[in-house]
């Protein structure tokens, strides 16, 4: 996958010397265990990074899609400011209304979508602009049938960029999986 460019942003490869940036976005979102030592918090998010930088090569040496985080890096200032991504999402979609509203329904693996922006760029538009141009590429050049996001009932700000990026979103009606409270789909035939 080529390194993206939007109006703003450049969407890139992670690097290991993003180490540091991708430590301070999860400690400011609350994306780890404050029970855990610190140490051990920046060596778990050390080993993570290192191992995203060496899958990213070895799905390109295999010819498969990119899975996993990018560095969203703003043009203007060449500051990090996020990230996104695509993940395996494992989801029950027969249980949204739209696809028939059945408790316990079997699970489907789809490719999801992932992002998180540092929050001094909180509500400028970074996470819509990043996600529409993954999106954009995932379709164009991938020619995927569906990409899915998912998040917490109370989420209400992920819900937006879903929105924004012109998914349909919906909240489960039943409580399993917990995971699985509110989903985001876009086809390919619903692109704006």
């Amino acid at each position: 996958m080529p390194v993206l460019e939007t109006a703003r942003l450049t969407i890139r490869p992670l690097q290991r010397n993003d180490l540091d940036d991708c430590h301070a976005l999860f400690k400011a979102i609350g994306w780890f265990d404050p029970a855990m030592p610190e140490a051990e918090i920046f060596e778990r998010r050390r080993s993570w990074l290192y191992w995203a930088v060496d899958n990213t090569r070895e799905l390109a040496r295999l010819h498969q899609p990119p899975l996993g985080e990018r560095a969203i890096i703003d043009r203007a200032t060449g500051q990090f400011v996020g990230l996104v991504g695509f993940v395996p999402s494992t989801v029950a979609l027969g249980q949204l209304p739209s696809f028939g509203a059945v408790r316990g329904a079997r699970q489907n693996v789809e490719l999801g979508m992932f992002w998180a922006v540092v929050p001094e760029r909180h509500r400028t538009g970074v996470a819509s602009e990043a996600a529409a141009a993954m999106l954009a590429y995932a379709f164009e050049h991938w020619r995927l049938d569906r990409v899915v996001a998912t998040t917490e009932n109370d989420n209400i700000a992920s819900q937006a960029v879903m929105r924004r990026i012109g998914m349909t979103v919906e909240q489960n009606p039943y409580p399993d999986p917990p995971y699985f409270q509110a989903m985001g789909w876009i086809d390919a035939g619903a692109r704006r």
